[in-house]
């Protein structure tokens, strides 16, 4: 675990850190709301440890807390977390070869944990913040999902926080980086960036949250249709 963080610079540490507190802050929010909303505490905190997705945990508490079956809550679970397979895939490397340790990283596997992963090209160092960022993830999510379930019952609105917020920001921050002159000169990442951003923002007001995200993977289409580029020097 020690090498982990030895591995990291002390930027990517930063942001860890920064992306934890911001994830704690809406594992509170959903203790607290689901508690507030009349179910016992042991449910978020259970539901926390085995499924450990906040969009899919949003989304089972809310169609369970509106009246919804439990099969309906499993469905829209299993719906936000479908985009986890491309997500293993794509970070497959980062996991291991032991099928325990691969268990545990498709575990611990998170949007913020994979945005991480695709930042950096370094092998050794994608690995470490692959696991860093999931286990401390895991942990702080976690702790702040038992503090905010104790203090449900006395928060009357959990929607006047705001702290729905905290996971777009999170993720646009991570992304930010990504999005240099030189990556936007591709033509296939341009246009499918610009169509899944467009698909996602027109999605938002007609479907539940973290649905958007997933039509947003519709604007790979474009890029698997977009022709190579012919060679360097051509625009």
């Amino acid at each position: 675990m020690h090498s982990l963080w030895r591995t990291l610079d002390r930027g990517t540490l930063r942001d860890i850190a920064l992306v934890c507190l911001a994830d704690a802050m809406v594992g509170a929010a959903f203790g607290a709301i689901a508690v507030s909303g009349g179910l016992p505490a042991w449910v978020p905190v259970v539901m926390s440890l085995l499924v450990f997705a906040g969009g899919a945990q949003f989304a089972a508490i809310g169609v369970v807390l509106s009246g919804g079956a439990p099969v309906a809550a499993v469905a829209a679970g299993l719906v936000l977390n479908a985009r986890l397979l491309p997500f293993g895939f794509a970070v497959g490397d980062v996991l291991g070869d032991r099928w325990r340790t691969r268990l545990t990283g498709a575990h611990l596997m998170t949007d913020e944990a994979v945005a991480f992963v695709l930042r950096d090209g370094d092998p050794r160092r994608r690995h470490a913040a692959f696991w860093a960022c999931g286990l401390g993830l895991f942990v702080s999510w976690n702790a702040a999902v038992v503090l905010g379930a104790l203090a449900g019952r006395g928060i009357a609105d959990t929607a006047a926080l705001g702290l729905d917020a905290a996971f777009p920001a999170v993720l646009l921050a991570l992304v930010l980086p990504s999005l240099t002159v030189r990556n936007l000169r591709n033509a296939a990442l341009r246009r499918a960036s610009v169509a899944g951003a467009a698909v996602a923002v027109t999605a938002t007001p007609f479907l539940p949250a973290g649905l958007p995200v997933l039509l947003a993977l519709t604007g790979l289409v474009l890029a698997a249709r977009t022709p190579a580029a012919a060679g360097p020097g051509v625009s």
